[in-house]
């Protein structure tokens, strides 16, 4: 069936119109639509998880509604609209992580530091992927007192470090790291394998994990079971007929959950220590980390970056350099993972803390944010950090190719939004 495009009057693939809805759209105007929708993306998946808590927010919802109407319709051609809709939507990002955070809370209690695990224990074994921790609490209620070992992978982590989740002795550790490498890893593990909200990848004829692994909520595999109202008994018995896991040494310890009440708890040592001259500067390194090469820069900045440097870190690209020892200053960890990419609203408190203790504005701080960017949520956090007004963020390993150079430019001219170069030469730019 064709499809009418409403700017040249033209059916689609006709003379003069190759797309649907861009034929003679401003280039920087089409741009800005994309990012507002790939932010809106991002709402959609943390309001998704808060709803599965129970919890919603009227204005995010109201927003969601307009910002569609306003970006998929055709009806503003106004670029400073459409500059001003953008920045409404990291606004909107903040309102829901913000609920997102005090939900998890609330259900699974106040996080705090955890030294994790990576090796196995001797037992049956799942394998449990993604971001939803109702879907972990549900899984280990049933299978307390079967035999079965539950590992968390990938943005599953920090929930080691929930009380409520944590107090279950079959949640023995994490295997594997960020979810690219999932068909290697789930080809490795010889269990049962849960993907709750995570990104997933699709099945190929070399995958052997297809008869053992399982779905749930909106993720979905061609070739996989999908999980209905949490019930796991398919997913248990599964586990029950595959080979029990040896017992394996971990080859490093990972920990996590320095959430932002917890950094807020030594926030006194922290400025001592600045104040002191002992750390010198915070790099916050984090984000959607993927399988581009070029993303081994991240790692190579963390190793070079001085030892009186902090580096906080959250989401998937920590797996780039998590694994690392970078000791600690004065007791203060030189690595401090503040969790799950759901968990970036800990970052901006912690940053707004700090310049409060220090009486001074995000920007003046001894604060430098190199973010990596893959998807959605990574998208709508950026946005939150320039509703926010802050400032010289790097971003990489490459520009959103949905941004085009009219953007970027005033982008970097407001906000002082800049790609990544090498890792020496960034380290060069901001320390002196």
């Amino acid at each position: 069936m064709s499809m009418f495009c409403y700017q040249c009057e033209q059916t689609a693939g006709g003379t003069g119109c190759t797309k649907v809805g861009v034929c003679g759209k401003n280039e920087d105007i089409a741009s800005l639509q994309d990012t507002l929708v790939f932010g809106l993306k991002g709402i959609a998946a943390y309001a998704h998880h808060a709803r599965e808590l129970g919890v919603r927010d009227e204005q995010v919802d109201a927003f969601m509604h307009d910002a569609l109407f306003f970006t998929l319709t055709n009806v503003n051609f106004n670029l400073q609209r459409h500059i001003e809709m953008v920045l409404k939507c990291g606004e909107m990002n903040l309102r829901v992580m913000q609920l997102l955070d005090n939900a998890h809370i609330s259900r699974f209690g106040q996080p705090g530091p955890a030294k994790v695990f990576t090796g196995a224990k001797q037992g049956y074994g799942i394998l449990i992927t993604g971001h939803d921790f109702l879907d972990l609490e549900a899984l280990l209620q049933q299978t307390e007192g079967t035999g079965i070992n539950v590992y968390t992978h990938g943005e599953m982590l920090p929930a080691h470090a929930y009380p409520n989740l944590k107090k279950y002795s079959h949640l023995v550790g994490n295997y594997g790291t960020a979810w690219q490498n999932q068909r290697k890893e789930f080809e490795e593990f010889p269990g049962a394998i849960v993907v709750t909200t995570n990104c997933v990848m699709p099945l190929t004829d070399k995958n052997t994990y297809s008869d053992r692994i399982f779905t749930r909520t909106v993720t979905g595999l061609e070739g996989s079971r999908h999980i209905a109202d949490r019930d796991f008994s398919d997913v248990i018995a599964t586990a029950k007929a595959l080979p029990l896991l040896p017992d394996k040494d971990g080859d490093y310890t990972l920990t996590t959950g320095f959430h932002h009440n917890a950094i807020l708890g030594i926030a006194d040592k922290i400025v001592d220590a600045v104040k002191a001259g002992k750390i010198k500067r915070f790099f916050l390194i984090g984000g959607c980390d993927g399988a581009k090469p070029g993303r081994n820069y991240y790692t190579e900045l963390v190793e070079k970056l001085p030892r009186d440097c902090v580096i906080l870190t959250l989401a998937c690209g920590k797996y780039r350099f998590n694994h690392l020892d970078l000791g600690d200053i004065d007791g203060i960890p030189r690595l401090i993972d503040l969790g799950q990419c759901n968990n970036a609203y800990s970052g901006i408190q912690v940053a707004l803390a700090l310049a409060e203790a220090f009486q001074c504005g995000v920007n003046d701080l001894p604060l430098t944010l190199i973010l990596s960017w893959y998807e959605q949520k990574a998208v709508a956090i950026l946005l939150t950090l320039l509703h926010l007004g802050i400032k010289n963020i790097r971003l990489g390993p490459s520009a959103p190719a949905f941004v085009s150079p009219g953007v970027f430019q005033v982008l970097n001219e407001t906000f002082g939004l800049q790609p990544i170069s090498t890792a020496d030469e960034d380290i060069k730019a901001v320390l002196g």
